[in-house]
């Protein structure tokens, strides 16, 4: 196990794409009383953002992460009687918003993956730049680590989730190192994957595609948290809890999660009538209007200040009209 000193990050960061966000989010949240749900809270870097721009509104603060949730709570602290902080993940949406006796939300934000407090905590395993235990849960009583992952799944289970969640064109050869190195001894610090990834991914591709761990890191902490899972549940939930008016915006680093993203919002947006149906029947018109053309991207001087955001990619939309079981956790 390494002997990685813990750091306290700095949680003055400032988050990614925040004034875009507070321009698409704000029209939902001018009334006194309007509740926002930041579903990833980690540092609470928007969640503050909102509270100083709206000081009439309430926020939820949620996040599977204890560790993130008392640090943001120490943040956010002059503003605790209109915080709510609810340690979940992002797919019970509906489930805090019930608990809290919420008929509906006004606006929601969710900023996906892996925060950068995760990155800066050498013990969480994240990061493939310091030698950390294989952890890489972002609620430290998950079940699984990564450590399970790299030595305990089968070969072909190990590959599906590099070439699926890592997009890693070399996953094949990649996992038939990894089980000769596990029957050697098991896994227990990224140090050594990361140098037989060092091995096995070919030179060229280290240049051009950068760091050789990155997908395959990248694979991991999304099994180990079953992030698109959980991601397939949370965006309908949250959609059908969005009052007609209300807004969600949803902050993506990879293509595995924007691409669901681009899906759910886009077929909120387009009706369902049938082709040669003459008249639109009121259930099959769209729920949701679209608020970014495509995918915003942060702007040069916003990359360049914060390198993390270069990979962000953000959509929002507007619930526009009530659907049957908007109550159901399903937007339609």
């Amino acid at each position: 196990m390494s002997q990685a000193t813990v750091t306290t990050p700095q949680p003055r960061h400032v988050p990614v794409m925040r004034e875009r966000i507070l321009e698409l989010l704000g029209p939902a949240l001018a009334a006194p009383g309007a509740v926002y749900v930041d579903g990833t809270l980690g540092l609470g870097g928007h969640a503050e953002a909102v509270l100083e721009r709206h000081p009439g509104v309430r926020v939820v603060g949620v996040d599977r992460d204890p560790q993130a949730l008392r640090l943001a709570g120490e943040r956010l602290a002059p503003y605790a009687e209109r915080l709510t902080l609810v340690h979940a993940v992002y797919d019970e949406f509906a489930e805090v918003v019930d608990r809290l006796g919420l008929a509906t939300v006004d606006a929601a934000l969710f900023d996906l993956g892996v925060s950068s407090m995760q990155l800066d905590l050498p013990d969480r395993g994240f990061a493939y730049r310091v030698d950390a235990p294989l952890d890489m849960r972002m609620d430290p009583g998950g079940p699984i680590t990564a450590a399970d992952v790299v030595n305990d799944y089968e070969p072909g289970r190990l590959e599906r989730v590099l070439h699926e969640f890592g997009e890693e064109r070399y996953a094949r050869a990649i996992v038939r190192a990894v089980v000769a190195e596990r029957e050697r001894a098991p896994f227990t610090s990224s140090a050594r994957l990361v140098e037989l990834l060092r091995r096995v991914v070919p030179a060229a591709s280290q240049r051009s595609g950068g760091h050789p761990a990155k997908r395959t890191f990248q694979a991991l902490r999304i099994e180990v948290n079953e992030e698109l899972t959980a991601w397939r549940r949370a965006l309908p939930a949250a959609i059908a809890r969005l009052r007609v008016g209300g807004r969600v915006a949803v902050l993506s680093y990879h293509s595995l999660e924007d691409r669901i993203t681009k899906r759910t919002l886009t077929e909120g947006a387009n009706s369902r009538t049938p082709a040669g149906m003459p008249v639109e029947r009121p259930q099959d018109a769209a729920y949701l209007r679209l608020l970014t053309r495509g995918a915003e991207v942060p702007g040069p001087e916003e990359v360049r200040d914060n390198p993390r955001a270069s990979s962000a990619r953000l959509r929002a939309a507007e619930r526009t009209r009530t659907t049957t079981g908007q109550h159901e956790g399903e937007s339609r």
